[in-house]
């Protein structure tokens, strides 16, 4: 019965906005609608329990790096200063999607502003890009700590650990400024209504009624160009870093030498694989059904921000004996 309610709705809501975009001006809509998953619309409920599981989890995980890295001076190092920073990154990309996520899951609410349309597009891609930069300036931590160990302090001091975080803010923030740029500009004549659970590019620009090429090749070329040179960087270091590691002595020296890169080895996959998937599935798996397509982009929104924290919490003994020692004063 919700189901064919449901359904009714969103017919009305198709006829409202065909009928309105032959009788008025509908070239910059004041709001749009998000339908959710299309096709799964009757488990929107229950899909909403493992997403707001994955964020709750993000938001604990993530805000207690934070408040142990800030109370204890023993990892007041780059490293756990770029992990703050992938922490906060994380927080702002997830807290960008979910709450409209499961406000359209829990109360229907499908409405979005224009503006706060393309606001949430440009944060979610300025994030993505700058979670990749971090991922980035990791891989330089670890390369100097393992390939030159004796210069690592003077190396990566506090200011240059600053400066590389304002340049991969920077970065993020130009790189995503196009995208509601041309979004604003093209003419949107066709309908108001969007398949997916938030703003995503593709999904706002294929409404318009206008040549979307630029978007498109502008998309592919932060793909193939940003991340293809964040991912080589990331490969040269490690080839560097591995070979300083086969050339110790002994086996427990090179073990433990390796271990010091596993954290930061299992941030890159958590954020590469789920990015590589998703762009794979959407670009060329046209005959992937689109509520996989919308589950994958949202997988690839909360996965990497609810692992991060638990990686580090996990293999990294400093983080995972605060925390211990905080719990066990509370009780």
């Amino acid at each position: 019965m919700q189901a064919t309610l449901f359904c009714l709705k969103v017919g009305d809501l198709l006829s409202y906005s065909m009928s309105d975009s032959n009788t008025t001006d509908f070239s910059s809509p004041s709001t749009f609608i998000l339908l959710g998953i299309p096709g799964l619309e009757a488990a929107h409920i229950w899909i909403s329990i493992p997403f707001f599981i994955m964020y709750t989890v993000t938001l604990l995980g993530n805000f207690t790096i934070l408040f142990i890295v800030k109370t204890e001076p023993r990892l007041h190092v780059p490293m756990y200063y770029f992990l703050c920073m992938l922490a906060v990154t994380d927080l702002v990309l997830s807290t960008s999607t979910m709450p409209k996520m499961l406000s359209i899951f829990w109360f229907n609410s499908r409405e979005i502003d224009f503006s706060l349309c393309l606001t949430q597009l440009y944060f979610i891609h300025c994030c993505i890009a700058m979670e990749s930069g971090i991922v980035v300036a990791m891989a330089l931590d670890r390369y100097v700590a393992i390939c030159d160990p004796l210069r690592h302090s003077t190396t990566l001091t506090n200011c240059f650990v600053a400066n590389i975080g304002l340049a991969v803010v920077l970065r993020g923030s130009i790189l995503a400024l196009p995208y509601p740029f041309l979004a604003r500009r093209w003419p949107y004549c066709r309908t108001n209504i969007i398949s997916h659970t938030y703003c995503e590019h593709i999904a706002v620009v294929k409404l318009a009624c206008a040549d979307i090429r630029i978007s498109n090749y502008y998309g592919l070329s932060v793909a193939f160009l940003g991340t293809g040179v964040d991912v080589s960087f990331i490969t040269v270091s490690y080839i560097q870093i591995l070979r300083a590691i086969f050339s110790l002595p002994t086996k427990d020296a090179r073990l433990k030498t390796f271990g010091t890169c596993g954290s930061h080895l299992g941030v890159i996959l958590a954020f590469y694989i789920p990015a590589l998937f998703s762009f794979l599935t959407h670009r060329f798996g046209h005959n992937v059904p689109p509520h996989f397509h919308i589950l994958m982009a949202n997988m690839y929104i909360l996965l990497p921000s609810m692992l991060n924290p638990i990686i580090y919490g996990v293999r990294t003994k400093q983080i995972r004996d605060r925390l211990i020692w905080h719990v066990t004063h509370i009780e």
